[in-house]
Parts: C-alpha cells; sequence; structure tokens
C-alpha cells in the first residue's frame, strides 16, 4: 500500500497546473483543517471556511486555494505517507475524506453493464453461484438491445413494452432505460473516510465489490463546482435478496471512500474533463489475486448534468451542498473462490481508484465492525471550530 501513497502515485498528472483543495486531521487540535495543494506543500485555508462545504460556496474559491494568504502546513509527501490506516502518527497530520457536511448521494444502473448486473443479481436472489448462468441468459435476451437506448426516450418506452411482454422487466430496467434516475442516499454527511484509510464490509455478507466512480461535487445552487474519486462498497448479496435492503448494502461504518482530494472546475478542468474521465480499477489480494478493469464516462447512460439536475432541485434543495456518486460498468464476474464463484473482496484486499486527472484513492478492505468506528460527526465538528475560534471566520 506505501508505494500508493506518494505524491506521483496519489495526485492528478497535471497537479502543478490543479486546484486542489482538501481536508487533514490535525492532532494537536483534535480537529480537521481544509487545506490546498500549492505545489509539493500543503496550506491551511481553514479560515476561508471554515468548513469544506461554506468554503465551496465562494465564488473566489479558486483564487483562494491557489493564492491566498494562508500558513503553511509542511510538505504533502509526508502527510500522505503519515494517511495509512495503521500508521497515523501524531503530532503530524493525515488525510481525510475532503468534504464535511455535504450530503453523500449515488446515482445507480447508470451504465449498461452494471444494469445487467443489477438484473441478474436481482434473479439470483442474492446467490453468487447462480449468476453465471443467469448472466449468460439476460445477456442473450437483452444485453445488446439496451447499449443504444437513450433513458427516457421513445425507443426506451417501446423496449420496456417489449420486455413486459416476454416476462423480463425489471425494477433495475426501470431506472436504467426509464425517465426517472436512481439517486439514492450513499452515507451520512461526515462519515466518508479518505485516502490511505480501511473500508468496510459487512461481516454478514460473501458477495460484494468496490464500485470506482467519479464524484461531482455540487453546491447548494446546484453547479457542479469540483470532482473527485469514490468507491462506493457494494453488497451484491443484500441488495440481490431485496431492493429494499440497498440501505443495509450500501450504508455501513467505513462504506464510503472519498478523496484523495477535490479538484476544483477551473480553466484547466471543466466538465467535458469530466466527461472524458477513463477509471482504473485495481485490487490486490493478500491471496495473490490480482484484478484490472476500466469503467469510463463516456459509455453513461445519462450525463451528469441530467444526474445533477434529478439529483436536486425545485423538487429538493441542498442547503450545505451534495455530492454525486455517478454510478460505475464495472461489475467483476473474475472466479476468485473457485469456478463460477465470481468476484467477492478478502480481508486485506488494497483498492485504488484513479484516473489521471484526478489522481488515486486507495483503500484496503477490512469488515465494518472492525474499521474505525465513526465518532466524530457535525456536532464534534462545530464543537471543535467555536473552541479553535473560527466561526464567523469566513
Amino acid at each position: 500500500m506505501d508505494h500508493h501513497l506518494t505524491m506521483q502515485a496519489s495526485l492528478p498528472v497535471d497537479h502543478e497546473r490543479a486546484t486542489l483543495v482538501g481536508r487533514v486531521w490535525l492532532p494537536a487540535e483534535d480537529g480537521p483543517a481544509l487545506v490546498a495543494v500549492r505545489g509539493a506543500e500543503l496550506f491551511d485555508i481553514t479560515v476561508y471556511g471554515p468548513t469544506m462545504s461554506l468554503f465551496l460556496e465562494r465564488p473566489d474559491r479558486v483564487a483562494i486555494a491557489r493564492e491566498a494568504p494562508a500558513p503553511r502546513l509542511g510538505a504533502l509527501g509526508p502527510v500522505l505517507a503519515n494517511s495509512r490506516w495503521d500508521r497515523r502518527r501524531p503530532p503530524a497530520p493525515w488525510l481525510l475524506a475532503p468534504i464535511d457536511l455535504q450530503a453523500v448521494k449515488a446515482a445507480g444502473v447508470t451504465f449498461v453493464k452494471s444494469l445487467l448486473e443489477r438484473v441478474i443479481e436481482e434473479q439470483a436472489r442474492g446467490d453468487a453461484r447462480r449468476a453465471q448462468a443467469i448472466r449468460a441468459k439476460v445477456e442473450a435476451a437483452i444485453g445488446g438491445s439496451l447499449r443504444a437506448i437513450r433513458p427516457g426516450s421513445e425507443a426506451a418506452a417501446k423496449a420496456k413494452q417489449t420486455l413486459l411482454a416476454e416476462g423480463l422487466w425489471s425494477q433495475y430496467l426501470e431506472v436504467g432505460i426509464g425517465p426517472d434516475a436512481e439517486i439514492f442516499t450513499k452515507a451520512q454527511p461526515m462519515s466518508a473516510v479518505g485516502h490511505g484509510a480501511e473500508v468496510g464490509i459487512h461481516p454478514a455478507s460473501s458477495w460484494n465489490n468496490p464500485e470506482p466512480e467519479v464524484v461531482l461535487v455540487v453546491s447548494s445552487r446546484g453547479e457542479i463546482v469540483a470532482a473527485t474519486l469514490g468507491n462506493d462498497v457494494n453488497l451484491r448479496d443484500f441488495e440481490g435478496r431485496s431492493a429494499l435492503l440497498l440501505g443495509k448494502a450500501k450504508d455501513n461504518n467505513a462504506s464510503c471512500a472519498i478523496g484523495p482530494f477535490l479538484r476544483l472546475l477551473d480553466a484547466e478542468f471543466d466538465l467535458e474533463a469530466i466527461r472524458a474521465a477513463e477509471l482504473l480499477l485495481e485490487v490486490e489480494g493478500p491471496d495473490g489475486f490480482r484484478l484490472e478493469a476500466l469503467s469510463s464516462m463516456r459509455e453513461i447512460s445519462r450525463d451528469p448534468l441530467e444526474l445533477v439536475g434529478q439529483m436536486m432541485g425545485p423538487h429538493h434543495q441542498y442547503p450545505d451542498g451534495a455530492v454525486l456518486f455517478c454510478g460505475t460498468m464495472f461489475a467483476p464476474v473474475q472466479d476468485r473462490r473457485g469456478p463460477g464463484s465470481g468476484f467477492t473482496h478478502e480481508i486485506g484486499d488494497i483498492v485504488a481508484i484513479s484516473t489521471p486527472r484526478l489522481g488515486r484513492l486507495v483503500n484496503r478492505v477490512t469488515t465494518s465492525d472492525r474499521a474505525a468506528p465513526w465518532t466524530f460527526g457535525t456536532g464534534a465538528l462545530f464543537r471543535n471550530l467555536a473552541r479553535r475560534g473560527l466561526f464567523g471566520r469566513a
């Protein structure tokens, strides 16, 4: 894991031109600080926040991150090295998830490949042993016919009627090609873990996977202001048994990872760069298992702006802003525990999610009951900022 926690491995390839902000834990303050990356150094910009939610509402956020007077915290390299889950050594800071008060939302089945896997999970009733045979049947029946369909279109409505007649309609197809996207709450504000931390799998799960995704950062006005990387850790067996278990499949201790930094939209990085992102997923297991897969934002069935529009607007406001996982085309089927078993995590897996212009997010897999418990919530944040005299400074 150590080779991932370096500047070269963690930062965007064009980081010298990127506007990068994040959060670190300051042991001396027993609380977090907002930071800007400038070259190879970190600068404390908390006074301009004091929360990331508030900072991202500022119209001058790019200028502040790049050049506003701010105390130097130190070199970035040692902070990255100190962010490994089992090697955090005070008084040095370590990275946190780069968001705080924002709602953490996710869009589901936004890629045809993952849509088909959700249908397979449903047909298999969460039993990984049945998935291989069902996959062949579903792919043959509907796989090719969905790839050219735009969700909510007349062609989609006709496809729905055909699939209903064939007895192949599914609740996942409804949100995959229907007019309404699946938008759900992935995790609670302040609960996400950051770069170098452990991610948690529910201890009762035996069929699960990482989900590498681009994460949009949205202001209270509905404006996409930044992007980052996320791991929407998923329990295939829980959700496959019943869609009503989605909350339990998605929202567990340490089951949401975001980072390493937010890249603010500016003259060097815009929405077109997000639309063109190619995500690489790497899984390295303690058993010698290795998996690599790509997920391309060009394959997404709904544009990022459409997803944000379905998440918030006159029908739903987020006064502290929100982040939105865009979904993934990655649905691993590589056998791990024997023929026909498919993929599932083992404790100790190292999961790396990367794309050149956002950097690399790396986490180690454990179970949710063994991951560091979430104890620093919104109330703790407000008490800490008040003690440090940071309220009313922005």
